[in-house]
């Protein structure tokens, strides 16, 4: 650890391996492709955050780490002017947030949030005679400003120093909540200012935590700060590959292996971190069998949110067992069972040709879905089992369809007279927009939305390595969608 502080401090901002290995290769353009994820830069954005003397409100690991699903916003949405008081925005926090909440926060420009970090740097990094209570809200304050800012030109350089602060809370378990606020400001750390040094550092902590920690809301923290440290930590693919094996032993022993045994939130997180994760390895074949087996068992779990990410997680290796047909191939050369094509022939769709079997028993999980699709779960809420169906329906249309993503309309429009298609988007500042039309889409936003929370708009707009792992494209929705509007 002295030696990452000493190089920390000496260079400054890292760039990680995989950056500078990725640097002399072109992002892949080809449909089921995902691009490189990790980056750097200056870029500014402003905002507030609030003072060192507003109390902190309850920030467990659940409402921090849990997803927020895009729902139909309507277009009168605007982001509000009008400053909050600071008690408001660490109250915003500290529970799970609409998409209302998130488009309305309070972003007044203003830098007074950049002497409220400063100091909060040094209080961390002195820890002199600070109190339990002290440092919570010292780490809920950091945290919150780099939710809501983009703070890398004000953090670097004391990376190193920041991540001791952050181990020694980690370690210790002094409390629940130091624990968890620790591993939220560690999170916000990697994703702001990515270094090899912290994957390096953090990952032995990270697991210690997730195994022996006697609080399973530490533990689920801990698994998703470990996915977002091997994701923009500097990870090789050896050790995303390891962390996958890792994450993938949780889910099959329904948590035993953690000592969390039939706990759903560090099963949920670790289904999450795998599919995250996933998106970075290009090729699958080795591990898609023995995973998806796990995943299909944990379809029949009675946790709702088990069955929705074991399911994501299914979708995702049978699209990434397809690639695109390149200009040079033709359809013929390879067997027709093999060989995919847009049922609705739309422009710009190219033909796939599977690549590997993502299951060998992929006729019995389309039976396990369509059944799971149709019919009502008695022991979950109406709420939960229209989720669960209507997840289940789009995992089943596309394995049947390996051409359509998630959330794909059937429904014809009057005026094509073909389908409408992928009906989610993301759209920022009017720039343009990007379709969640690939299931490596929607695993890379959900897991940043995890992370980012109400800070998701500012850091997409300000922060290269957020908007490197999901860019947009300048196209225009063909339907009402189901969006996120940045004004």
């Amino acid at each position: 650890m002295h030696d990452l502080r000493r190089q920390a401090l000496e260079s400054g901002k890292t760039v990680s391996r995989k950056a500078r290995s990725r640097q002399s290769t072109p992002a892949s353009s080809t449909p089921n492709s995902s691009p490189p994820s990790r980056a750097a830069s200056q870029s500014r954005a402003v905002s507030s955050a609030s003072s060192e003397e507003d109390e902190v409100g309850d920030l467990s690991d659940e409402t921090s780490f849990r997803s927020v699903f895009i729902h139909f916003a309507p277009a009168s949405i605007r982001r509000a002017q009008t400053p909050l008081p600071a008690q408001t925005l660490l109250t915003s926090y500290c529970s799970t947030n609409s998409i209302d909440d998130l488009l309305n926060g309070d972003n007044p420009v203003t830098d007074a949030w950049r002497s409220n970090l400063a100091d909060r740097i040094q209080e961390l990094i002195d820890r002199k005679r600070s109190s339990v209570q002290g440092r919570e809200k010292c780490l809920a304050l950091y945290a919150r400003i780099l939710t809501t800012q983009y703070a890398e030109e004000e953090i670097r350089g004391k990376e190193a120093e920041l991540v001791v602060a952050f181990l020694k809370s980690i370690k210790a378990e002094t409390s629940e909540r130091e624990t968890i606020l620790a591993i939220k400001a560690l999170t916000m750390t990697v994703i702001t200012s990515p270094s090899d040094l912290i994957y390096e550092a953090v990952c032995g902590p990270l697991k210690r935590v997730i195994s022996d920690s006697a609080s399973v809301p530490s533990k689920t923290a801990a698994v998703h700060c470990l996915g977002a440290c091997t994701f923009f930590g500097g990870a090789s693919d050896e050790e995303i590959l390891e962390n996958m094996a890792y994450l993938l032993e949780i889910v099959t022993s329904d948590g035993d292996f953690i000592e969390a045994q039939d706990e759903a939130g560090p099963v949920v997180a670790a289904l999450e971190e795998w599919g995250s994760l996933s998106t970075l390895i290009d090729d699958l074949a080795e591990e898609s069998e023995e995973a998806a087996e796990s995943f299909v068992e944990q379809l029949s779990s009675n946790e709702p949110s088990v069955q929705i990410a074991a399911g994501e997680n299914i979708a995702l290796l049978y699209e990434k067992s397809f690639r695109p047909l390149t200009e040079d191939e033709d359809a013929t050369e390879f067997d027709e069972d093999n060989i995919a094509a847009d049922p609705d022939d739309t422009p710009g769709v190219p033909k796939l040709v599977k690549i590997y079997d993502a299951y060998r028993r992929t006729d019995i999980l389309k039976d396990t879905l369509a059944e799971s699709a149709s019919l009502y779960k008695r022991h979950m809420s109406k709420k939960e089992s229209k989720s669960v169906r209507s997840n289940f329906a789009d995992i089943l249309h596309s394995i049947e369809y390996p051409t359509h993503g998630p959330r794909y309309q059937n429904a014809m429009s009057d005026k094509t007279g073909k389908s409408y298609g992928s009906s989610m988007v993301v759209k920022i500042q009017k720039q343009g927009v990007m379709e969640i039309d690939k299931w490596w889409k929607l695993h890379r936003l959900q897991g940043l939305r995890r992370v980012l929370q109400d800070g998701f708009v500012r850091h997409y707009e300000s922060n290269p390595v957020v908007f490197e792992s999901l860019p947009y494209e300048a196209s225009v929705p063909r339907i009402p969608c189901l969006m996120l509007t940045a004004i």
